[in-house]
């Protein structure tokens, strides 16, 4: 390697971009390793010894030089697929990388789960990506925002037994910096959007990484960018450096990348690099390029290649010679190989069913845990002997728990008690609280840092949560009204749901998401929907749905202190009914998930239901049993999922008939599921068939009279028990 000819403009590019002749050779063999191992890969599959290949071609000089240009295992990163040379340059190796190409139970980053080019590294910190574009920008705003807050509260970062604490290993660092990248196309979501109003507002200390390679497949970028440029959108966003380079320029890309990072950590807020990159190979081995590029166009990407390029420059400056690129090149070449040789090698997944299921929940601290079996204490004060609404013992439970555990933060739409607080302070105002008024006064209590409003963007909400939680914070967030809840579905059921399985238990975001749901209250379409099935048909979340006061605080603290992620729905017909009050129960009144409540035992008929179906079906069966002696036994599930199905089994061998009531509509509802299992388990048991009641199949009208027929009404309840118990 002949060195001692280096050339007066190296010299002075070296200054500028902080690089001495040792990095640049380490620059280029980190490139070099990015190329060849996607070259490996691309052999591997045409073996079919791997099932799918998406490279970093064209790409490398930009990611070596934000992965020279930050700090591995100090600093945060929420990559995309394209980040093969970034994740190099942090530390990852090669076999690690084939590791997962293969599929091998062996894979670090997911034991075989997750596709390749899913990068993943607790001790990087690499937080586990999917493949869904845009989504990891709201969670990089949530792990900036969670390393400010224990920045601020150093004390919440402590470990405490009992709870999901104990299983969250907290690390910060006062000036860390958030690494997020995405490509062209991927500009075009919305969470890029959500995530930059975020950043901006608070100046988080995000580093963007735009990758343009000026393709999203086969759109061309001026077909997903007004004008063709991204950063020609955002130059006006606050508090912002913005830079715009030839990613193919290794010194350029390594300049920028360093003021980005600087002006981070120096804490003026975000940065975004708009790097102009070339993609040599098509977006994949699963489409070919020349489908839809001219081999005009293809030929002029070519002699824009940083490899080749690079290469020349560290010939023309006399950094290195060709016998010393050679040589470099070789020792590459040997160790792909090499590694590529073990990863072949490698043990595959076990295929147990067991080991499949494993990390789809919490291994350490399931809410089905005994732990969360309590009994209410007797209230001392004379306040707490007051029976209360489910309301006020939701709102109660959260300020004992955010006293008692210092990583919970609320947030949500007009959750606070009043965002320019100057007068809430003063006395002079009394603040919101939530349009229900649940989360009233925990602003006031707890400060800004721990209630606030988000913007109105359920998406942003959700993900920049499980931001949070990766990090160790429990965020206890608020969907205003289950009918909006759609735009966060994209990060609930392709991010909450998943990180946990396809990490293979690397990371993790026990979050809980409260969401008003339900009818009963003339509030039309937009304000009266159900769809808990949707979510019960989601592995990886809990979902629970309590019917009265004490349920809510009981299951709502059991969801805080769990380990698991978790959709607290809360019937807003229910919150403050005269049914179901209750006196406050204490501060560590906890119920288990999965264990549903016989409200009403009986012997003839069993009957099946939750949410604001339970005091209804009550009514009905009580008027059964006056006017006709029949006992009807009534199960309120409160747990949706997991689901008691001992309890219903023990009370149909009991009764022999049994009806599954609810709110949401009865095509592919709920109920369906547990009338399908009992006609499968319980058939011989059976006197009568399996008997569903539930809503038309229909949306929810806002006129009372047609609210009444669609949804199910006690004289509904009451005819199907009649009919089932006369069959």
């Amino acid at each position: 390697m002949a060195r001692n000819m280096v050339s007066n403009s190296v010299e002075k590019k070296v200054a500028e971009g902080e690089l001495t002749p040792e990095q640049l050779i380490q620059f280029y063999r980190l490139m070099y390793l990015s190329r060849r191992t996607d070259d490996r890969e691309i052999v591997l599959k045409r073996q079919q010894k791997t099932f799918f290949q998406i490279s970093c071609a064209g790409h490398e000089a930009l990611l070596v030089a934000a992965g020279m240009a930050m700090k591995p295992g100090y600093d945060w990163f929420f990559p995309y697929y394209r980040d093969r040379a970034i994740c190099l340059a942090l530390g990852n190796t090669v076999e690690e990388q084939l590791l997962q190409a293969v599929g091998s139970g062996e894979d670090m980053a997911s034991g075989g789960r997750q596709m390749p080019s899913h990068w993943t590294s607790r001790k990087l910190n690499v937080v586990t990506p999917s493949s869904a574009t845009a989504t990891q920008c709201l969670h990089a705003i949530g792990c900036a925002e969670a390393g400010r807050y224990f920045s601020r509260h150093p004390e919440a970062a402590a470990k405490h037994e009992g709870d999901y604490r104990e299983f969250k290993d907290v690390k910060f660092h006062g000036d860390e910096v958030v690494y997020v990248s995405i490509g062209e196309g991927s500009t075009s979501q919305g969470e890029f959007w959500e995530s930059l109003n975020t950043a901006s507002n608070g100046k988080l200390p995000v580093v963007y990484v735009v990758e343009d390679n000026g393709y999203a497949i086969s759109t061309p970028v001026e077909a997903n960018t007004p004008g063709g440029n991204i950063s020609r959108l955002i130059a006006n966003f606050p508090n912002f450096h913005f830079a715009e380079i030839d990613g193919t320029d290794p010194i350029a890309s390594y300049k920028a990348m360093v003021e980005a990072v600087a002006y981070c950590r120096a804490g003026h807020g975000p940065a975004l690099v708009h790097g102009h990159v070339v993609r040599p190979y098509s977006h994949s081995m699963s489409e070919d390029e020349r489908d839809y590029r001219a081999r005009a166009e293809i030929d002029a990407d070519a002699l824009r290649d940083p490899i080749s390029k690079m290469q020349v420059w560290l010939l023309r400056e006399g950094i290195l010679d060709a016998d010393g690129i050679n040589r470099l090149e070789r020792e590459v070449d040997e160790e792909v190989l090499r590694a590529a040789d073990r990863a072949v090698a490698a043990a595959a997944p076990s295929t147990a069913r067991e080991a499949i299921l494993r990390h789809v929940y919490s291994e350490d601290l399931k809410p089905t845990d005994k732990r969360f079996e309590s009994k209410p204490v007797a209230a001392v004060d004379q306040k707490d002997q007051v029976e209360r609404t489910m309301a006020d013992l939701i709102n109660t439970c959260l300020k004992d728990e955010m006293r008692r555990d210092e990583r919970i933060v609320v947030f949500g739409e007009d959750v606070a008690d009043a965002t320019r607080d100057q007068a809430l302070r003063a006395g002079e105002i009394k603040g919101k609280g939530g349009v229900f008024k649940l989360t009233a006064g925990l602003q006031k209590e707890f400060g800004n840092d721990r209630c606030w409003n988000s913007p109105l963007a359920e998406a942003n909400i959700v993900g920049r949560a499980i931001g949070m939680a990766v990090r160790g914070l429990k965020p206890v967030v608020e969907i205003q009204f289950f009918d909006y809840i759609w735009p966060a579905m994209h990060q609930m059921r392709n991010e909450l749901s998943v990180i946990r399985w396809r990490s293979n238990g690397e990371f993790n975001c026990p979050i809980v998401i409260r969401v008003p749901i339900g009818g009963y209250i003339t509030g039309a379409i937009y304000h009266s929907q159900s769809g808990e099935s949707i979510f019960t048909h989601t592995p990886g979340v809990r979902v629970v749905m309590p019917s009265n006061a004490l349920d809510a605080l009981g299951l709502l603290r059991t969801a805080i202190r769990c380990d698991d992620p978790v959709l607290f729905l809360e019937h807003k017909r229910l919150y403050r009914e005269t049914y179901g009050r209750a006196v406050y129960p204490g501060p560590d009144y906890c119920i288990p998930f999965g264990k549903a409540n016989i409200v009403r035992p009986g012997k003839d008929l069993t009957v099946v239901t939750y949410g604001a179906v339970v005091p209804r079906a009550l009514q009905a069966a009580q008027k059964l049993h006056r006017e006709k002696g029949i006992d009807v036994e009534l199960i309120d599930l409160r747990s949706l999922s997991p689901y008691d199905w001992e309890t219903i089994a023990e009370s149909v061998r009991k009764t022999n008939r049994v009806i599954v009531a609810h709110e949401d509509m009865q095509s592919w509802g709920y109920g369906a599921e547990i009338a399908a299992r009992i006609g499968d388990e319980l058939f011989h048991d059976l006197d009568a068939p399996v008997r569903r009641v539930a809503a038309m199949d229909t949306f929810v009208a806002y006129q009372p009279i047609l609210e009444d027929v669609i949804l199910p009404q006690p004289d509904d309840l009451y005819r199907a028990m009649a009919e089932l118990v006369a069959f």
